[in-house]
């Protein structure tokens, strides 16, 4: 079962270390995240007028990549990361993204508001991520999409201990490495359309769900 454990971090601690990053983020981030991103972003199809919610969108390192004829709405709680990715909204033009500071595991948007719901490295971030989870099932539509690119704990049993062991110093540095997706998926009720990984070896799975309200 996934808790709250007592070695995740809060969210002021999530915010202390996240505006820490900020300034570096991209530099050491960007080379792993951004080519996920550009080719699962690229791969959905969005349509023109259709809308998407980006949670935990960071920097915007995937700002760029969303079609402009879709309207995009970031969200991060550290402002420190929504600055820089205010600086790729004006230096693009990307008029159809807004941005704001919101915790993801209350969204302040009504039910069924998106067609797609994408979180890119974060639900290991969050304290609970079953709230968070519950919370973008929420706002997606009747059979919109949810995106959920992560990494999660390896089904190799001798990596699996490895991950849950460094776990706690995972936390201090602004993750955890023992999530489990099998028990996110129980627990969530998640209707998993397809899963994979993008490279053979790669430690971040991309998975589809289908939000079957």
């Amino acid at each position: 079962m996934i808790r709250k454990k007592q070695s995740a971090l809060q969210i002021d601690e999530i915010k202390k270390i996240y505006s820490g990053y900020s300034g570096i983020y991209d530099f050491i981030f960007k080379r792993f995240f951004y080519p996920r991103q550009r080719y699962v972003i690229n791969s959905l199809g969005i349509k023109p007028g259709e809308t998407v919610l980006d949670v935990g969108v960071g920097t915007g390192l995937s700002l760029p990549i969303y079609p402009r004829h879709c309207n995009v709405i970031g969200i991060d709680l550290s402002s420190e990361m929504l600055s820089k990715a205010q600086e790729k909204v004006k230096k693009y033009k990307l008029n159809h993204v807004t941005l704001m500071e919101m915790d993801a595991s209350v969204l302040g948007f009504s039910d069924n508001a998106f067609d797609y719901v994408v979180a890119a490295h974060v639900i290991s971030v969050v304290p609970n991520p079953v709230p968070v989870i519950s919370e973008i099932k929420r706002v997606s539509k009747q059979y919109g999409k949810i995106v959920i690119i992560n990494h999660f704990q390896s089904q190799n049993k001798f990596l699996a201990k490895l991950e849950a062991v460094i776990s706690p110093i995972c936390t201090k540095i602004g993750w955890r490495s023992d999530l489990a997706l099998e028990d996110l998926i129980t627990e969530t009720k998640l209707e998993i359309d397809q899963k994979y990984q993008i490279k053979k070896h790669d430690i971040w799975k991309v998975v589809y769900a289908v939000n079957n309200k």
